[in-house]
């Protein structure tokens, strides 16, 4: 179900009916309503302003790496991260009903999902063609009807637009996932009874000598598990670095709140950004500590 008058039960995400975004809502919030938002900040905006309860954001993909301006903007949001869910991503090579692999020439889809599916690109010897989104793709090729034309989306955007899918799971690599982030517009608070919690921060470091090192030497001196740290440009200014980490714990939890003290001591801003519990998909996928 696309659109909802009950802004309670309403989930917004990013892209048109069909994108791997509306995929992730359905998964994880199956009786909600979903709200396509044409921008990341028309998704936050959505939430902040009563629209949707939730915002089912894309942060990263296994192959693609992060996805663009959402580490700068999320921070901006006024929203809360409130849980994650990875979702496996299946491609689709789909076209028009009665078109074949023989009649496709061209495939349209967005840039990474071209990229994760090279090897059938090249099998097929078609011509590759960049979209926005595989979404608006799958769109577009409906509305044409061409069975020489294809795109590369979900199994929900061949439903959503009426396509026949003409070869599945066409990724190349398999374990193509896209971890996602779910906002709101309070944070939710969670049990210590909770197996494994979260919590993800921004900071940025005082300008002083081994400042970095510094404040993260309280993550390693209290027995805090950091399981991501990236860094990027803000306002287009070399000398000026804001970092994104995920830490495992609560900042309620004395160890964590130790390692955050001695984090802010070294830094001009910390933000939290929201404490959740770990999806199961961190445990399946863990690695193996060496002998």
């Amino acid at each position: 179900m696309t659109g909802s008058s009950k802004p309670r039960n309403t989930i917004a995400f990013q892209g048109l009916p069909g994108a791997y975004s509306e995929l992730a809502c359905r998964s994880i919030f199956p009786k909600m309503a979903t709200l396509p938002s044409a921008a990341f900040e028309d998704a936050f905006a959505a939430v902040r302003d009563g629209q949707a309860r939730y915002a089912m954001i894309p942060i990263e993909n296994s192959v693609a790496g992060r996805v663009a301006d959402i580490h700068r903007i999320m921070p901006e949001s006024e929203l809360f991260i409130v849980a994650e869910h990875f979702v496996r991503v299946n491609h689709h090579l789909l076209a028009p009903v009665g078109a074949t692999l023989e009649t496709i020439r061209s495939v349209h889809s967005h840039v990474h999902a071209l990229g994760q599916c090279r090897k059938l690109i090249r099998k097929l010897n078609v011509r590759p063609v960049v979209h926005a989104d595989t979404a608006g793709a799958a769109a577009e090729i409906a509305e044409r009807g061409d069975p020489s034309e294809a795109a590369i989306g979900s199994a929900l955007a061949g439903k959503v637009y009426g396509l026949a899918s003409l070869a599945a799971n066409i990724e190349d690599a398999e374990h193509n996932t896209t971890r996602f982030l779910v906002l709101s517009r309070t944070p939710r608070r969670r049990s210590r009874n909770d197996l494994t919690l979260v919590t993800t921060f921004v900071f940025q470091v005082r300008n002083v000598p081994a400042a970095l090192y510094k404040a993260l030497g309280g993550f390693a001196t209290n027995g805090v598990n950091m399981t991501k740290l990236e860094s990027y440009m803000m306002g287009g200014d070399f000398t000026a670095t804001q970092f994104y980490a995920d830490i495992e714990g609560d900042p309620r939890d004395r160890n964590v709140s130790l390692a955050m003290e001695e984090l802010a001591f070294f830094s001009h801003r910390v933000k939290v950004l929201g404490t959740y519990p770990a999806d199961a998909f961190r445990a399946t996928n863990r690695p193996l500590d060496p002998d």
